[in-house]
């Protein structure tokens, strides 16, 4: 087996076109994925309701996530948010002009397709209120 190793802050892209998910490591029970947001959002009346558990961290850039019932919460560099199985949340907002670069845990997901596979991009460009 050989180690793999890579660096979250290279690759980015130029911010044009969609939000960008990369599958980083899937190993029994969890994945780990890169996500780099150039000022999408989540589309207006959409929540994500998911099966398992999700722990993000943005490494650069800020967000705004929203948990039912609740206010914005802002993050930047080093916040990181639980969000467990149910826990119903969208993102209101990403930095525009300059990436966001999430890292998020899944944990629990049952894996769709083969190993790596990246997911689908349900979100769309809003700037920040």
């Amino acid at each position: 087996m050989t180690a793999q190793a890579g660096n979250l802050l290279v690759g980015l892209g130029s911010g044009e076109g969609a939000e960008r998910f990369e599958t980083l490591l899937t190993a029994a029970g969890a994945r780990i994925e890169r996500i780099v947001s150039w000022g999408q959002a989540s589309p207006e009346g959409f929540w994500y309701d998911q099966a398992w558990d999700e722990w993000v961290l943005v490494v650069q850039g800020g967000a705004g996530v929203r948990c039912e019932g609740e206010d914005v919460r802002e993050l930047g560099p080093g916040d990181w948010l639980w969000l467990p199985a149910g826990c119903r949340h969208r993102v209101e907002w990403t930095e525009l002009g300059r990436p966001t670069v999430w890292l998020a845990v899944h944990v629990g997901e049952e894996q769709e397709g083969p190993a790596g596979a990246p997911g689908g991009d349900l979100r769309e460009s809003k700037q920040k209120t």
